[in-house]
Formats: C-alpha cells, sequence, structure tokens
C-alpha cells in the first residue's frame, strides 16, 4: 500500500481495537463478516470505484457502504467500513486489501481472548511448511477450476479437528478467496499479524537436521541481541541444505548453510 492507503488502514486499525476488546470471543464472527465484505468487494469493480472515487463526498460514500451492506454484518462492522470508505486511498484495490487486513487481525484478537493465540502463530507456520512440501495437496486447494466452496471445504476436510477455530477460518478463507498468489502467501501473512499482535518477530528457521531445545534458546538469545526485542523461533526440516541452518527474520536472511557455500565455491570456480 501507499501512504495514504497506509495511514487509512493504520487509522482504521487504531479504531477498531477497541471495539474487538469489548466484542471478546465474537470478534471471530465479526472478522467472518469482514472477509464476507471483501469477497463482496472483490466481486463489483465498480463498487470499489464509487467507495474510493477521490472526488465523492466522504458522507455519500458512508452512505452507500451503509446501504449495501445493512443487514448483511452486525453493526459494527457497518460503521467501521463507513468509516474506511470516507478516507483517501491510493489505489481501489487498497480498499479490499485494508478490510482483509482487518478481517484477519479480528479473527486473531478472537483468539487471544480464547488464550490460543501462539497455537495460531505456531500452527500458521507449521502450515506453511506443510504446503510447502506436500505439493499435490498444495496444487488441489490452490485448483482455480474448482469452486471457492470446494477449495474451502477440502481446506476444511484436511485442518477440522487438528488446528484451533480461528485457524481453520483463517485457512478455509485463503482456500476460497486465494486473494494473495498462494496459500502459503496468505498464511505467511497470518503468522507475521499473529507474532506483531503479542509483539515479538518471527525468526523462519531452516535446518538439515534437528535442532535441541537448548540450540533453539541459543540462537533465539542471538536473535533478541541482535534485533533488541523477543524473537519467536520456528524450526522446520530440509534435508536439501545438507548442513547449516538458514534463518529469516522479515526481509533479512541469514544462510550458513552447506549448500549455500557450495554453491558460492561453484560460481567463484566458475569465475
Amino acid at each position: 500500500m501507499r501512504a495514504s492507503s497506509q495511514a487509512a488502514l493504520q487509522l482504521a486499525q487504531e479504531r477498531w481495537e477497541p471495539v474487538l476488546r469489548e466484542s471478546g470471543e465474537r470478534a471471530l464472527a465479526l472478522g467472518e463478516q469482514l472477509f464476507a465484505v471483501v469477497d463482496t468487494l472483490d466481486s463489483s469493480a465498480a463498487l470499489r470505484r464509487a467507495l474510493t472515487e477521490p472526488s465523492r463526498d466522504g458522507g455519500d460514500k458512508a452512505r452507500l457502504a451503509a446501504t449495501v451492506l445493512q443487514g448483511k454484518v452486525d453493526a459494527e462492522v457497518v460503521d467501521l467500513v463507513s468509516g474506511l470508505v470516507r478516507e483517501r486511498w491510493s489505489h481501489d484495490g487498497d480498499l479490499a486489501d485494508a478490510v482483509e487486513s482487518l478481517a484477519v487481525t479480528s479473527v486473531l484478537a478472537s483468539a487471544q481472548q480464547a488464550g490460543r493465540l501462539a497455537d495460531v502463530e505456531d500452527e500458521s507456520f507449521r502450515l506453511v511448511r506443510m504446503f510447502a512440501d506436500e505439493r499435490e495437496l498444495r496444487g488441489a486447494v490452490e485448483d482455480r477450476n474448482l469452486s471457492p466452496a470446494r477449495r474451502s471445504g477440502l481446506m476444511e476436510s484436511v485442518l477440522s479437528g487438528r488446528v484451533a477455530p480461528e485457524m481453520l477460518v483463517l485457512a478455509m478463507q485463503a482456500a476460497r478467496t486465494l486473494r494473495h498468489r498462494s496459500v502459503t502467501s496468505a498464511l505467511r501473512v497470518v503468522t507475521e499479524l499473529a507474532a506483531e499482535r503479542r509483539a515479538h518477530l518471527v525468526a523462519s528457521v531452516s535446518s538439515a537436521t534437528p535442532l535441541t531445545r537448548e540450540q533453539i534458546e541459543r540462537l533465539a538469545g542471538i536473535l533478541r541481541r541482535s534485533y533488541g526485542r523477543d524473537v519467536q523461533v520456528h524450526v522446520g526440516v530440509d534435508p536439501e541444505l545438507v548442513g547449516g541452518i538458514r534463518v529469516q527474520v522479515g526481509d533479512d536472511v541469514i544462510d550458513g548453510t552447506l549448500a549455500t557455500r557450495l554453491a558460492d565455491a561453484r560460481r567463484r570456480l566458475a569465475g
């Protein structure tokens, strides 16, 4: 998002948090309703343009949003979206992206109220790994030839009873809409937002062999000192690395794997 859209989202987040705190676990239902709003926006370019047109009066856009949503979602969601459309958006697609972000935030707030936020963060990371490894399964839940309901149902059949209810909602939504380029990219966003809500960074670690608890704690300590804040370490095993580890924290990548060192040596030899 560009600056004006990011500012509009930030303002909406600040106004939405008190609503989520008061809503408790009902925040899950609010999140699902916001996902429905995203679907509505995605399905109509004309509506998106009408709700984000800079020259149109903000009150007029708010009334249009309320007319479209009244009776379909709770009053809190109507108020939120009505406030969003009063703001300035750099691109009409940014409005749907912002509503989606607020939807994910709402589901995570519900998980937090229920004491399951750490579980959702861990599960989202593990699902990214699972779908990266299981290409056939990933292909099925991302098959655009299947109906959205079919993709969502497939995801539900795979995960029901195995993950937190909030994680199931988020994973099913990722498969149903495919707004991101892949299910795994949508789940990475969930991991990042959950970590942000828990006020720490996330380090994705790939290792050729499983790390011991002591090694993980030592790595977490090194990263904490480097970044000046707590870092949650998630470890996955990747035998193709041959040896060593690869650490990614946000956009920062620390690659100490043998495979990378061998590749660098081959490049130097090739000159």
